[in-house]
């Protein structure tokens, strides 16, 4: 394995090799004399960790030459970690380096053990920079818009969502709540021809059957009690464009046909309206239900579903994308370590362990939620399975088979959320991404009991 490299800047030769001899075993251990000759090794070499002294020639008793060269350090990579070494008297320089992007600062004479703690404290931090700039220059390769993943799983979504966005085909996406089915539809539509045309979105599980048609399909004035004006629908906001329908299985029957007719004709009527509008719109439907099971027990319309599923995309769920898993987490606590001006920048090995082990019944979705908890609370650079939530399993069964494993985690969530949200359906199915009707299904799969004084609503 090759040693990190150490790119020694000072104008006495005595010092030089004292750092040398000090720090050979564990640094390739690189010199310099001057600015020059230091931005002539960093151009070369490119070192990993610089240590630089501020009294340079042709000024040794100025600091300007020495700030220059750090300079043009960084200038060349910005992840190099430089440590000033600076005079006792010379405070004030040092906080200045400091201040231009230096990583830390010693006064001579240094202490070499300090210098070998801050030397690994420094390249730790430069490692991480460096795998999370490697992170994002391979996030371009691997993944397909906002979705990322290198499993076979994910490689065939990508290659399907590349084939069918250059056609207008109806797509019908499925998968488990939270594996993305929003993201594929929206990498579909901006891969298509459509792609500066609106992408409309609603949940068909979401909004009361006594509104859902009047949302998708507007209404007339005086259509209804209290339709005081005309209004148009989410398909007429849709023209030119895609609408997502989302939870499709959740479409109540009489809604269906009316989907069905657009579908068939490209027309629709607002509620209470006489006037055929003809539309030009893509239909990308998504949901997590059994719709062949459905449409055996007569809840959802046998056409309909042939239509919608001109082309079926299922997105695997995390579970079964194998390393996916560490590279979405990665991704995400890049993310929001940024976003929060929070330095927390690794997994400590038990997280990781832990995210490869846990079954992910929430899926990618779920895994953002708690790799963002975890940013929040982490007490260091490091988040840990604690932070996560995911501590280390003790003791049990090795050989318990996956799916009760899954089963186990998936009703202990759902309990979770349950007493998080007071019994309220609602808000309940809105915290876990699945509609009420699915959430009553999983309570009685499970025997859950919701809190006392559970609101429905």
């Amino acid at each position: 394995m090759n040693k990190p490299k150490l790119l020694v800047i000072d104008d006495e030769e005595a010092i030089r090799n004292q750092m040398r001899w000090a720090l050979i075993d564990e640094y390739e251990v690189l010199l310099a004399e001057d600015r020059a000759s230091a931005v002539r090794q960093m151009k070369q070499e490119r070192p990993e960790l610089v240590a630089l002294d501020l009294g340079l020639p042709p000024a040794p008793r100025d600091a300007e030459e020495g700030l220059q060269a750090l300079s043009e350090i960084l200038a060349i990579d910005r992840q190099a970690k430089v440590i000033v070494i600076t005079g006792n008297n010379d405070r004030a320089n040092a906080l200045r380096a400091v201040e231009q992007g230096a990583f830390d600062f010693f006064s001579k004479p240094a202490d070499l053990q300090e210098v070998r703690v801050v030397l690994k404290r420094a390249l730790r931090l430069s490692e991480l920079e460096r795998d999370n700039l490697t992170l994002r220059q391979q996030l371009a390769e691997r993944g397909f818009d906002e979705i990322m993943g290198e499993s076979e799983p994910m490689q065939k979504v990508f290659a399907a969502i590349r084939k069918v966005a250059t056609t207008d085909a109806s797509v019908l996406i499925v998968g488990e709540s939270g594996t993305g089915k929003e993201l594929a539809a929206k990498a579909i539509h901006r891969a298509s021809a459509r792609r500066d045309a609106p992408f409309v979105v609603i949940n068909c599980g979401a909004i009361p059957e006594t509104l859902l048609e009047s949302e998708l399909f507007g209404h007339e004035k005086g259509s209804f009690t209290h339709a005081d004006t005309r209004r148009k629908g989410k398909f007429e906001y849709a023209e030119g464009g895609t609408l997502f329908l989302d939870e499709i299985g959740d479409l109540p029957l009489p809604l269906q046909v009316k989907l069905l007719r657009f579908l068939q004709e490209h027309q629709i009527e607002r509620v209470g309206g006489r006037e055929v509008i003809s539309l030009n719109i893509r239909v990308i439907a998504a949901t997590n239900r059994d719709l062949k099971r459905d449409v055996a027990d007569k809840r959802f319309r046998d056409d309909l579903y042939f239509r919608l599923g001109v082309v079926t995309i299922t997105l695997p769920p995390l579970r079964e994308r194998g390393d996916d898993v560490m590279l979405l987490a990665r991704a995400f606590l890049q993310r929001f370590w940024h976003d929060g001006q929070k330095e927390v920048r690794a997994f400590s090995a038990d997280a990781a362990d832990a995210i490869q082990r846990f079954p992910w019944p929430g899926n990618v979705r779920e895994l953002e939620h708690r790799i963002k908890r975890a940013v929040i609370m982490a007490d260091d650079s490091v988040v840990t399975a604690g932070d996560l939530e995911l501590e280390p399993a003790v003791g049990g069964s090795a050989t318990r088979p996956l799916r009760e494993v899954r089963d186990e985690a998936e009703r202990r969530h759902i309990q979770f959320v349950l007493q998080r949200c007071e019994g309220n359906i609602s808000r309940a199915a809105t915290e876990l991404g699945i509609s009420r009707p699915t959430l009553h299904e999983l309570i009685k799969k499970y025997g859950l009991r919701k809190p006392s004084g559970s609101d429905e609503s």
